[in-house]
């Protein structure tokens, strides 16, 4: 096993394409390393001496010591100086660390130690933070390398648990730019016409040059869309001459922009086109594509487009465009960009089987809740997702035709009945999505009260703490609550008073702003796969909303509320029990169960989050074949609950996913995001909810890209063509994959068959190994490729294993001819049991007949 996670993909990619396995460039050098690293016998009279010269403390010392017994209890090599090349001040010691996590996969954890810096690292933290296996390694190079050790010690640090002139032509006043239907239909056209593809980073690498910018704009088309037949449209109609092409270096002015109109539809046609490099804004603003592209980056970097437009104006020293409209400007430009919003990770597919999912709290807008009107009695809460947010981008692209003070007729203000999350359309059922947010606030079930409301005050209460005591002083005056007292007795009737809605209102608008932040589901990769912005506070029906919407639902959710989830989840749909079985908990909630939970020695296997089922279930994941669903609890948040049968609900009682699976992709997320807050949370609602949508698809597409560049890298001395499955996994591209080869791990052995002959499928098979040349290959067994020169003997008389090419071919038959002695071929599986610790007796391995030298094999 390689504990590369690229490694690993470029594995299971091969195994979708049905192609053979080859192991990676760290297993292949597996075999140039020596049998076994030495077990340096660390001295605990060396490790005393440690403690007294202050290297470290006594506590540490009993760490230690703890840590070596339980290496040998186990078998293990407690620590060991290893050599893995690089230059001689660099030294690396492998220490045994029996809880498998990100950084200690496979049961040991790489220290190395920098003599030239004096420097240690160690891969469980960063920084200069000190750590139980960074101890072991100084004990280990202070009993072998004691002349590193020649300065004083230094104190280990603590680590902490953690506008326009009006157009004129042949005397006719024209209004431009239109409005009401006219408005619309040219937003229409323009939105379905006139996309940007989305590749224009590669085509753009360098700013347009002003003497190549054109001084006329014109329109390219002749004939107009909407009207039947060839009707040809007026000449050009000159809209401004005064118009700016803002660039990376400066701004051009003095360009002519012109627009077209259909005399019998009445539709306007306007400059947008991108070959020249540029991108028409509201006809007096245009911006470079590549200014475009380098704002976008800069937005990835965390800097906000004001920002930008203030670096390049001090740069130039030349005005730009007010912030506003340059803000829109780049809004305008990403709203006719081709993105697909696919939302899908390239090693996950579709439909991932393992999900994470978590709440951006800090991400929120200025909104009114109690200005939010109630859905009407017919709502049930399916909302078209596809309109909703084309109506987002529309609204952006309506923006550079309005004139300052003009309603945008695309505007949506936030409600509960026309409010939808955004979900890849190969991962959702359909374009109509749940949004049942509003009964967050109508919920009178008992059941729901505690899924929804409890779990939002306990939060609620949680953000209150952060707050200093001016703060929470102001918001007890708010909500007519005595501002005497310390910040406990405060805190005291905040809660007390948080029973009725006003007061509640009041206090998660001014922890949370107003909004209640962003939901998403990532995949492990990081991946965004759904994202919903939250009117009220965060519920597990918000989440709830989300995977009834999915096409399959994930057979693993990670969650920080997992009961609440899986609770409300199969309260909401008791005919179909969502999350089952054992209402998601891993194992049946029986005392020893819950005993050996508690303890860390229950261990559920999930095999088929590795290999998909033989024998599907009914209705099961299309990935992992399973029907199974639970609901699991984030590592650092596995011990907040109460309830001892949520014990049954940790990531480490999985051995599939414990260690391979990044529960804090979304708090890895959330800490980029986070640096977004300063310009997003001062948006307008549908500005923000379309920009972070935007943000994420891009986030999305760069970690696609980087994960497709590193499987291209391991494949680099061969071509190979990748495509995506069925299922959006990158597979081979078929065309590519040369003949067809046996995978021998799904053939089961069976002595039962041993004295058969072959039947069709089996000489079928013989005869194709036979028809290739000898350096092609026929056949693989997990890692290892099988070719054709392999089989020494094989010819067409040769006997094999019934269930063929499962076992070793009869390689010595030649050999027994020749030398007139008697061999017995036996199973290379079965061999194997004959050694410790099985111990099985050979013969029980062999046919009755074998007595009879070499008959049976040669029948």
């Amino acid at each position: 096993m390689c504990e590369m996670d690229v490694c690993n993909t470029c594995a299971e990619m091969a195994q979708r394409s049905d192609l053979l396995v080859t192991p990676c460039v760290h297993l292949r050098s597996v075999d140039y390393s020596s049998a076994i690293a030495p077990n340096e016998d660390l001295s605990e009279d060396v490790l005393t001496e440690m403690v007294e010269q202050k290297w470290f403390g006594d506590t540490r010392k009993n760490q230690c010591l703890k840590q070596r017994d339980q290496a040998k209890s186990k078998g293990a090599t407690f620590a060991s100086l290893v050599t893995i090349g690089g230059p001689d001040y660099k030294y690396y010691i492998s220490v045994y660390e029996p809880k498998v996590s990100h950084y200690s996969r496979l049961a040991r954890v790489l220290v190395n130690y920098n003599s030239k810096t004096n420097t240690w690292h160690c891969p469980c933290l960063k920084g200069r933070k000190s750590c139980l296996h960074k101890s072991i390694g100084k004990w280990c190079l202070f009993q072998m390398k004691r002349q590193l050790f020649t300065t004083l010690p230094q104190a280990e640090a603590v680590r902490e648990p953690s506008q326009h002139e009006d157009v004129m032509m042949s005397g006719q006043q024209w209004e431009y730019p239109p409005k009401g239907e006219g408005l619309k239909q040219m937003v229409q056209y323009i939105y379905h016409n006139k996309k940007l593809p989305e590749t224009l980073s590669d085509v753009f690498t360098e700013d347009v040059k002003e003497e190549d910018i054109p001084k006329h704009l014109i329109p390219e088309e002749e004939f107009c869309s909407q009207c039947p037949g060839p009707v040809h449209l007026s000449a050009p109609i000159l809209i401004t001459r005064n118009a700016k092409v803002a660039m990376l270096t400066g701004v051009v002015t003095g360009i002519s922009t012109y627009c077209k109109k259909c005399s019998n539809c009445g539709m306007f046609y306007r400059y947008q086109d991108w070959m020249h490099g540029l991108h028409n804004f509201n006809d007096q603003l245009l911006l470079t594509v590549f200014l475009c592209i380098f704002i976008r980056n800069s937005v990835q970097a965390h800097v906000s487009v004001g920002r930008v437009r203030s670096i390049l104006q001090k740069t130039s020293h030349v005005p730009y465009p007010k912030d506003s409209e340059f803000f829109h400007a780049y809004l305008h430009f990403e709203a006719l960009t081709h993105h697909d919003y696919n939302f899908s990770c390239l090693k996950c597919g579709h439909h991932p089987p393992v999900v994470v999912m978590d709440l951006h709290r800090k991400g929120v807008f200025s909104m009114p809740v109690s200005d939010i009107s109630e859905p009407h009695e017919t709502y049930n809460g399916e909302v078209n997702s596809e309109d909703f947010w084309e109506t987002l981008s529309m609204e952006r692209i309506a923006a550079g035709l309005l004139k300052t003070g003009d309603r945008n007729p695309y505007n949506i203000k936030p409600n509960f009945e026309y409010w939808a999350p955004w979900i890849g359309r190969y991962t959702r059922k359909a374009p109509i999505v749940l949004n049942t947010e509003w009964q967050k606030v109508q919920s009178t079930s008992a059941q729901d009260l505690i899924t929804e409301m409890d779990i939002t005050e306990e939060r609620l209460s949680d953000e209150l703490m952060k707050l200093k005591v001016a703060d929470i002083r102001k918001l007890c005056k708010a909500c007519g609550v005595a501002t005497q007292g310390s910040k406990t007795d405060l805190l005291s009737r905040l809660r007390g008073q948080m029973q009725t809605r006003t007061a509640y209102d009041k206090i998660f608008q001014k922890v949370w702003g107003a909004s209640g932040g962003w939901a998403v589901i990532l995949c492990p990769c990081g991946v965004v796969y759904s994202v919903k912005c939250l009117i009220r506070a965060e519920s597990p029906r918000d989440f709830s909303d989300m995977l009834f919407s999915w096409k399959h639902m994930p057979n693993i959710c990670i969650y920080d509320f997992a009961r609440g989830l899986a609770t409300h989840s199969n309260v909401r749909r008791p005919e179909a029990m969502p999350f089952a079985p054992f209402d998601g908990r891993l194992a049946e909630d029986t005392e020893d169960n819950l005993r050996a939970a508690l303890s860390g020695t229950l261990t559920v296997s999930l095999p088929w989050l590795n290999e998909k089922k033989l024998d599907e279930d009914v209705s099961c994941h299309p990935v992992t074949g399973s029907s199974d669903h639970y609901a699991l609890y984030d590592k650092f948040h596995e011990s907040n609950s109460k309830d001892v049968r949520d014990s049954l609900r940790k990531i480490q009682l999985v051995p599939e996913l414990a260690g391979s699976v990044n529960t804090q992709a979304a708090e890895q997320l959330f800490s980029g995001m986070r640096k977004n807050n300063y310009f997003l949370n001062m948006m307008s609602p549908t500005t923000h909810m379309f920009f972070v949508r935007n943000i994420l698809h891009i986030q999305n597409e760069e970690k696609n890209k980087s994960m497709l560049k590193k499987i291209q890298k391991c494949h680099s001395k061969t071509t190979v063509n990748l495509q995506k499955d069925s299922l959006g996994r990158l597979v081979v591209d078929k065309e590519n994959r040369g003949p067809e080869r046996t995978r021998l791990h799904l053939i089961k052995p069976t002595k039962a068959c041993w004295s058969k002959p072959l039947n069709r499928s089996q000489r079928k098979l013989v005869a194709q190994a036979l028809s290739v040349s000898k350096d092609d290959e026929v056949a693989y067994v997990g890692s290892t490729v099988i070719k054709q020169k392999d089989f020494t003997t094989l010819t067409e008389l040769s006997e094999v294993e019934g269930s063929v090419l499962n076992s070793c071919f009869c390689v010595l038959q030649r050999i027994a001819l020749s030398q007139n002695v008697d061999i017995y071929p036996v199973n290379s599986h079965v061999i194997v049991t004959w050694l410790p610790p099985i111990c099985a007796h050979p013969l029980d391995s062999l046919p009755r007949n074998c007595s009879q030298p070499l008959s049976w094999a040669m029948d």
